[in-house]
C-alpha cells in the first residue's frame, strides 16, 4: 500500500526559507509523478509543483516559480519542496501526492495523498 508522509512544516518568518519533505513507501515501480499542493484557509487547494520520478522534469505554478524548488532523492524515496523568500501568502497546509496517467506531471491524476504539513509565515 502506497503511503506518503510529509514533514518540515512550521512557523517561519517572512523572507526565510524552509524545506518540506515527502517520504513514500509502497511506490509502484519507477514511473510516476510526485506533486505538491497547498490549501490556505478559506481558499481552494492549488497545485504548486510536481516532478517526474523517471526523468526529474519539474513544473511550477506561476505564483511560486523562482522561489520554490522541487527535488528528489530516489534512493531514499523522498521528495523535497524548498521554499525560499517565504511570504505571508505561502501560509497553507502543504500536501504531497503521487499519481500518473498523463505525459506531464502537471496534467496527472493524483490518487495517493499524504496527511499534510502546516506552514505558517509570520513575524
Amino acid at each position: 500500500q502506497l503511503q506518503l508522509v510529509e514533514s518540515g512544516g512550521g512557523l517561519v518568518q517572512p523572507g526565510g526559507s524552509l524545506r518540506l519533505s515527502c517520504s513514500a513507501s509502497g511506490l509502484p515501480g519507477e514511473d510516476y509523478f510526485i506533486a505538491w499542493f497547498r490549501q490556505a484557509p478559506g481558499k481552494d487547494q492549488e497545485g504548486v509543483s510536481c516532478i517526474s520520478s523517471s526523468d526529474g522534469r519539474t513544473w511550477y505554478a506561476d505564483a511560486v516559480r523562482g522561489r520554490f524548488t522541487t527535488s528528489r532523492d530516489n534512493a531514499k524515496n523522498t521528495w523535497y519542496l524548498e521554499i525560499d523568500n517565504v511570504k505571508p501568502e505561502d501560509t497553507a497546509n502543504y500536501s504531497c501526492a503521487a499519481g500518473g496517467g498523463a505525459p506531464r506531471c502537471s496534467e496527472a491524476t493524483y490518487a495517493y495523498w499524504g496527511q499534510g504539513t502546516q506552514v505558517t509565515v509570520s513575524s
